[in-house]
């Protein structure tokens, strides 16, 4: 994914979760949007430095938070791109696991107005693919997913278990979205539930992926394979409604 023209500051502070003044090189203070909902827990502090491109006219905020930098990392803050990275993936066929599929449709309604970021179908079936987006670091080479408790997230793995119950094919992919990134997992401190519900759904069928890449002022582009620790979870411990 391309990145438009882009300024660069030094974050002052985020506040009301969609808001963050940034300091930019030339000495002036502006407002951006922050679109990450997220706690944004290793981000934050030390203040990073920020990427950000100017907003589309009409908007109300002049620019948009892009990319945050933490030495040399490079982390991409913006879940409203993560979906057309994912796509461009797909399309390029980087991801190798959903390679050999005719139709890439994204934002897909099914059953009883669930929603899916992307289905592929062609020779091979059909496959349902979810993807998360992950900024939570910990500063030694293991990223996770969720960086705040996420019952949106446990229910979109309980519809994707649900799915692959049925027959079909269901793939969580993790969109890896820091470039210190060699391993992912389920932030069970985080959130308990999320991990276990991980662990029961990975055991029911639904393929967990992760695919990360490079963040340049150029764009971010997913192209490589990263593994997943998938929590453990005792047999006799189900989580599942």
């Amino acid at each position: 994914m391309d990145f438009p023209e882009l300024v660069y500051g030094r974050l002052i502070k985020r506040y009301k979760r969609f808001f963050v003044d940034v300091e930019l090189e030339d000495g002036q203070l502006v407002t951006a949007h922050c679109a990450n909902t997220g706690s944004m827990k290793s981000i934050l502090d030390p203040a990073p430095r920020c990427w950000l491109s100017r907003a589309r006219p009409g908007r109300k905020l002049a620019y948009t938070w892009e990319v945050a930098e933490q030495g040399d990392t490079r982390i991409y803050v913006n879940p409203a791109g993560a979906n057309r990275v994912v796509a461009e993936a797909l399309q390029r066929g980087v991801v190798e696991e959903l390679r050999g599929y005719d139709v890439i449709q994204p934002e897909v309604k099914y059953g009883t107005g669930s929603r899916v970021d992307f289905v592929l179908s062609g020779a091979r079936g059909r496959a349902f693919v979810e993807v998360k987006n992950v900024t939570l670091g910990y500063g030694d080479g293991r990223v996770a997913f969720p960086d705040a408790v996420t019952e949106r997230g446990t229910k979109h793995l309980r519809e994707l278990c649900e799915i692959a119950k049925s027959g079909e094919r269901a793939v969580l992919l993790f969109c890896v979205s820091r470039t210190d990134a060699l391993t992912v997992h389920a932030a069970s401190e985080i959130d308990a539930l999320y991990a276990a519900t991980l662990a029961e759904v990975a055991r029911s069928g639904v393929e967990i992926l992760a695919y990360g890449g490079a963040v340049t002022p150029e764009g971010f582009t997913l192209a490589q394979k990263l593994p997943v620790v998938v929590p453990v979870l005792p047999a006799a411990v189900p989580v599942l409604a």
